[in-house]
């Protein structure tokens, strides 16, 4: 995990105003990132590739989405829910894919 000079408009912890983002390697899971996420009493995590390169953010809500899905399993890294909408719950298992970039 890294912490980064908080970007203007972007929300911090709550209760800290001050507060720096949290970047955080794209190949954690999502129940360690909910962890984390919960410990630094933060909303969004900041997501960086194996070359600290940034790849996306992710919200607690976003993750909540995916963990409560049909397709979850604890396996499930964040770069594989990053981009990817939260599948519906249905009869049919949904396969979370990994997104490329462009």
């Amino acid at each position: 995990m890294h912490r980064s000079p908080t970007a203007p408009g972007l929300p911090t912890g709550a209760g800290h105003p001050d507060a720096t983002e949290l970047r955080v390697g794209d190949d954690m899971t999502v129940e360690v990132a909910l962890s984390v996420m919960a410990g630094a009493d933060v909303e969004y995590l900041l997501l960086c590739d194996g070359d600290d390169e940034r790849t996306g953010s992710v919200t607690r809500a976003e993750l909540v989405m995916h963990r409560d899905s049909s397709a979850y399993t604890d396996r499930v890294r964040l770069r594989d829910v990053l981009g990817v909408p939260c599948p519906l719950a249905g009869p049919s298992p949904v396969v979370l894919q990994r997104c490329k970039s462009a």
